[in-house]
């Protein structure tokens, strides 16, 4: 019967490792830095992506769990708008009629058409990177979240009429303004003038990937006359169901109304798109989801690297070590006790390694998720698993040095030079 392992021999195999990893310390050195690699690339993804994924979340939070949007079309899909195919050609551009038909039914609380374009916010020579420009209402706030920092939001009647004034976002402000007073001023919006009427501060938590930083909120009949629009995908209904009412209720109300508008029979498709909160958190989800795998197999090649540096360092070690083993053996040592000696010194190597890369990675995470202006919690799921993952990269690669060791004649070893 084989004897179990006890406290003893295991802090003496542990020193062992120690002691030889001083005793080599360029190579062992090099063989760790592979494995702090593929660990620090999985945890700066993990914290990244976990970041960025708590981030969306919280922005969909801000327009409510019940919030919905009518789309001319939803898919992840990439479309040319100039040359869309028949089956998305045949279908209706969204239009203000129908956003305000949707809001007089007796299940919605709000509902308007929104675009969105890109431009420039310029004055006096001064001018900030391509933004988003939103063409909205006064309601803004209640879907996409923040507030006005100064100033005040559109009237009915500029909102109606697509007067040239609108809402920028007090950083950018900032950035072209300096210290001069911005509210009153007239500014170059996409190479359309615009009076600036208030400032906007945004949801902090929101996430918005990069050219796509709100710069200004202007009236939807300005955006719509001045700016291109996507009339494929930056045209979209915001719906808000009245309390009490379910999203189903509300989408069913509002699928019977532009069926009916449009003139749609019963077995007719339906030529517009109804989207939840869920539905595109899902599509977010699985591009990150995407995103993190792609990582991962990166991670694991370098990880496997660490791990082929692991089975070269510790053979070297046992060719290195031959008249040692043969000693151990000649004093009592068994073929046991040799193997999980080199099993430890190679676990130690990837411990070690994964120790590292783990701290490394938690910081090059906290630092490109402050670089992206995101929040991100350390992913202590992602951090067991990298220190499981690194000590069995250790035990894999390291067997077949162990087992060669441990085979070795200890009259042979013994007469090695």
């Amino acid at each position: 019967m084989t004897a179990p392992i006890n406290g003893d021999r295991i802090r003496e195999n542990f020193a062992i490792a120690i002691d030889n990893l001083r005793a080599n310390k360029l190579r062992s050195g090099l063989t760790i830095l592979g494995v702090v690699i593929g660990v620090a690339t999985v945890m700066t993804m993990a914290t990244i992506v976990d970041g960025i994924q708590s981030q969306i979340v919280r922005s969909f939070e801000v327009a409510g769990p019940t919030t919905f949007y009518v789309l001319r079309i939803f898919s992840t899909a990439r479309t040319d708008p100039n040359n869309p195919p028949k089956w998305i050609r045949i279908r209706p551009e969204l239009t203000p009629a129908e956003a305000e038909a949707i809001a007089a039914l007796p299940e919605i609380a709000y509902s308007a058409i929104w675009a969105r374009a890109q431009g420039r916010i310029e004055y006096l020579g001064s001018r900030t990177q391509p933004l988003a420009i939103w063409g909205a209402d006064d309601r803004f706030t209640d879907v996409q979240g923040g507030g006005l920092e100064a100033g005040r939001w559109p009237t009915r009647t500029e909102l109606k009429i697509g007067a040239p004034v609108g809402v920028i976002d007090a950083e950018r402000a900032r950035q072209v303004f300096g210290r001069i007073e911005p509210i009153g001023k007239t500014i170059q919006l996409g190479g359309r003038p615009l009076q600036v009427i208030g400032l906007y501060r945004p949801q902090d938590n929101i996430f918005q990937p990069q050219g796509q930083e709100i710069g200004a909120i202007v009236p939807y009949r300005f955006a719509l006359y001045n700016f291109t629009i996507d009339r494929l995908r930056s045209l979209w209904i915001p719906v808000k169901p009245r309390d009490g009412v379910s999203v189903t209720e509300a989408q069913e109300a509002v699928t019977v109304l532009l069926r009916t508008r449009r003139g749609l029979r019963p077995g007719d498709p339906d030529t517009f798109d109804l989207v939840t909160q869920g539905q595109i958190l899902d599509t977010f989800n699985k591009i990150t989801d995407a995103f993190f795998l792609v990582m991962i197999a990166l991670a694991s090649v370098a990880l496997m690297v660490g791990g082929i540096g692991v089975m070269a360092i510790m053979t070297v070690s046992v060719t290195a070590r031959t008249r040692e083993i043969g000693v151990r053996k000649a004093l009592g040592a068994t073929r046991r006790d040799i193997l999980i000696q080199f099993l430890t010194e190679a676990a130690t190597l990837t411990l070690i390694g994964g120790a590292i890369g783990i701290v490394t990675g938690l910081v090059l995470g906290q630092i490109a998720t402050t670089l992206i202006k995101i929040e991100a919690t350390t992913p202590i799921g992602y951090t067991l698993i990298a220190v499981a993952v690194s000590i069995l990269i250790g035990v894999v690669f390291g067997v077949a040095p162990a087992r060669r060791a441990a085979k070795l004649d200890p009259i042979d070893a013994l007469r090695y030079e």
